[in-house]
């Protein structure tokens, strides 16, 4: 058995599993990390073998230290069969057309109030922030969650901890573990509050689901678990501000899409959007465990190994995207996508599978603040917009300082330190 790699894990990030798998003369990553067997797969007919429940299954997969910063314990990711369809059609049940229209809806607003803000304001803002508390503000209201905009704001920040501390030991990781903590209490007693009539949830919005919501035997949510469930409807939400930085990162890198997006064209857009999530790094790889003993291609995978789908080294693959180290959304254009092929954000079917359910929440969101975004006029003072690739997750390194924002006039872009990763 080789020697566990948990630690070169930590150390090269998005680069460790495509590497692992170079070693390997099949492209099958062998490896241990946190001290199992794993196996490291790549590619839409990997996708399709990962997500097969009759291969590979969620339960006992997710780290604990995972559980406890970005995901919460017990939540609908470490679901199998008939438990994971019956929760996952309570998160379904908000992803609907009118439901998702009017997300945007509120975010573009709070996004246009908040941009009045900056240029009043005269300071230089780091986008990413800015971006995490116009989406906190705007999701909070959608799910029925009654906060002040202090609240949201500490929401978006708790949040925003909440993914940047899940893949990291050190100080990032205590903070994820104590926004957590802080957000399920909060989230907790509302939802207390919502059952025994104390509070009001807004019908169809996340607080009333989850507050009546019953598992497949029949059962509510207990109300720790409830909180959890409701907070994975608004973390990922905030988390889109990862997007939005690197939306920023590509105007500044590729300019001349800055028109186009300002035109209108909702077409190219959605691509922009799209090439946004498979060349930008997101998360490295998902994965579970080998429901039984199974065979990949005349590879043996034990019983109980953990199968991980390489999610960084799939979204640049030659053999699928021509040129993958280019920012190009025409590439997106006129064509439909795969479930299996582009992967920021898992593979498969979200309403049968273990994809995202909120993966049109990022689209539809990331697609409007792009457009929005291009048409504000702003300053890159001097800073640092290296994106290293060992940072799990990455993130521009000044977060996207922008200054002297001037709504709907045309963009001068200052002098910025190159990039250490994507550009």
């Amino acid at each position: 058995m080789p020697l566990d790699n948990t630690p070169l894990m930590l150390l090269e990030g998005y680069g460790w599993l495509p590497a692992r798998r170079r070693e390997a003369p099949d492209g099958v990553a062998r490896t241990r990390v946190l001290g199992r067997r794993a196996t490291g797969l790549c590619g839409p007919d990997a996708a399709r073998f990962l997500y097969d429940e009759d291969h590979v299954l969620r339960h006992g997969a997710l780290p604990g230290l995972v559980q406890s910063t970005l995901f919460g314990h017990g939540p609908v990711h470490t679901l199998d069969g008939a438990d994971h369809r019956v929760r996952k059609a309570m998160f379904l049940s908000l992803m609907t057309t009118a439901g998702i229209a009017d997300l945007r809806r509120r975010t573009a607003a709070a996004w246009d109030e908040a941009a009045a803000g900056w240029a009043a304001g005269g300071e230089p803002v780091v986008l990413l922030d800015e971006a995490a508390r116009v989406l906190g503000r705007a999701v909070s209201a959608w799910a029925g969650v009654p906060l002040s905009p202090d609240e949201a704001d500490e929401l978006a920040g708790d949040c925003v901890a909440m993914v940047d501390g899940f893949a990291t030991p050190g100080p990032r990781h205590w903070r994820a573990r104590r926004a957590r903590a802080r957000q399920e209490a909060r989230m907790t007693r509302l939802l207390e509050d919502v059952r025994r009539g104390a509070r009001h949830a807004p019908g169809g919005s996340a607080l009333a689901a989850v507050a009546r919501h019953a598992d497949a035997h029949g059962e509510r949510l207990d109300p720790h678990l409830a909180a959890v469930e409701l907070l994975n409807v608004i973390r990922p939400t905030v988390a889109v501000c990862w997007f939005v930085a690197y939306a920023a990162h590509a105007l500044h890198r590729r300019p001349e899409h800055r028109a186009r997006l300002r035109s209108g064209d909702e077409d190219f857009a959605e691509a922009f959007a799209h090439e946004v999530r498979r060349f930008y790094p997101f998360a490295p790889f998902v994965g579970g465990r080998a429901a039984r003993d199974l065979t990949w291609r005349g590879h043996e995978i034990p019983e109980g190994t953990l199968v991980l789908l390489d999610l960084w080294g799939q979204n640049h693959d030659p053999d699928l995207w021509p040129e993958p180290y280019a920012f190009r959304p025409e590439r997106f254009l006129g064509r439909a996508i795969d479930p299996f092929e582009l992967v920021p954000q898992g593979g498969g079917d979200p309403r049968t599978g273990h994809r995202c359910p909120g993966e049109d929440i990022t689209v539809t969101l990331l697609r409007e603040l792009a457009v929005r975004l291009a048409r504000l006029d702003y300053d890159l003072p001097p800073q640092d917009l290296g994106i290293s690739l060992r940072r799990v997750p990455a993130r521009p390194a000044s977060g996207v300082v922008i200054s002297d924002v001037r709504p709907g006039a045309t963009s001068r872009l200052l002098g910025v330190r190159a990039s250490r990763g994507p550009s």
